[in-house]
């Protein structure tokens, strides 16, 4: 979509002016792995109008393939409107105006379905899931078994006011208990499906996907990876960029692996998910450990939570490994404001507060 930021604080109906962005679960996280290397693509439909060329020439600008992105003559881009104020607050207030868009018109029919798996690694969300019956109808049949298959992540990404229905949290689980890699948050497993208890009564629920990424907010995130299907998910992942080795996969405990969250002056909250989850498979191409996969993770969150917009530049490949390197009482002490990403230390210059 494209997004309108204020210009100021106040209610939607004080602001005087936006600043036009973009914004969107699936292409946040193809532009930040493609700003730090990676081969994406992503598929999607917008409007032909001026709002679609937007999108299009931005999202193509951080080096991702846009040529299979549909134009549709007959239906606008979708847009959204917010306010400044943290989502976390009562004053936030998002107003979309995406039903009949574009994107909300996807289907099986509509969509390059070769292109869309030609990838090794599928990411998708909630999200789209929410916008229609043709898009969940979409979804559901990338999700679905079978040798054509890429390796499927999954960000949950519960949106209530998206649902048509109350089916909404059951449709999630069952799209979520299909996926390789699935990242879900543990207030939206709370909200969602009345999970509470922990990471843990998550995996419980959601013990299928052979790596479940709860996320927990400012406090951190722990990863579960099943023993069980880590055989398939070695197999599927793709190499690294100029090597052919293949990721392995840390056998975590049965309670999971916990890696704190950072302190961040935080500017923002909208897109730090998205910035997670591309982290996180970012180290994981890599074949980094999982504890610096979730570091990964944290990092990215933290450049998308110190600046306004939806979508941040992530951090350079270096800068990143150096911070995740780091020893377990450094990370803890680590704290990122607004410009850490510009901020590039050399190896003796990381220093805590």
């Amino acid at each position: 979509m494209v997004t309108f930021l204020p210009s100021r604080p106040g209610r939607l109906a004080d602001v005087p002016s936006f600043e036009r962005a973009i914004g969107g679960a699936e292409s946040n996280v193809a532009c930040g792995l493609a700003a730090v290397g990676f081969a994406v693509r992503w598929v999607s439909r917008v409007g032909a109008d001026g709002f679609g060329d937007h999108l299009v020439e931005t999202v193509g600008g951080y080096g991702v393939d846009v040529s299979s992105v549909g134009r549709d003559p007959s239906r606008p881009t979708g847009v959204y409107f917010r306010t400044a104020g943290d989502r976390a607050t009562a004053a936030h207030e998002v107003a979309y105006y995406r039903a009949g868009s574009a994107a909300s018109a996807m289907s099986v029919e509509n969509v390059d379905l070769a292109a869309v798996r030609a990838g090794r690694v599928l990411h998708l969300s909630g999200i789209t899931a929410a916008l229609s019956d043709t898009c969940l109808e979409l979804v559901r049949e990338l999700t679905a078994s079978g040798a054509e298959r890429p390796l499927v992540s999954f960000d949950v990404n519960h949106r209530t006011g998206l649902w048509r229905d109350a089916d909404g949290p059951r449709v999630l689980l069952e799209l979520a208990r299909q996926a390789d890699i699935v990242f879900v948050g543990e207030d939206e497993a709370e909200e969602a499906w009345g999970v509470v208890g922990g990471p843990a009564a998550v995996r419980a629920v959601l013990p299928e996907p052979g790596v479940l990424v709860v996320k927990q907010g400012a406090v951190g995130a722990t990863a579960f990876v099943s023993a069980a299907s880590s055989g398939g998910l070695v197999a599927q992942f793709p190499a690294p960029l100029g090597g052919s080795r293949v990721p392995s996969v840390d056998r975590s405990p049965s309670s999971g692996l916990f890696v704190p969250a950072l302190a961040v002056d935080v500017v923002a909250t909208t897109g730090a998910g998205d910035a997670f989850a591309a982290g996180f498979l970012s180290a994981t191409l890599r074949d980094l450990p999982l504890r610096d996969r979730l570091r990964h993770g944290h990092l990215w969150a933290a450049a998308a939570l110190t600046v306004p917009g939806d979508l941040a530049a992530p951090p350079s490949r270096p800068h990143a490994d150096r911070l995740a390197a780091v020893a377990d009482d450094t990370w803890g002490t680590l704290r990122l404001g607004p410009g850490w990403t510009q901020a590039d230390p050399a190896p003796e210059e990381v220093r805590t507060p």
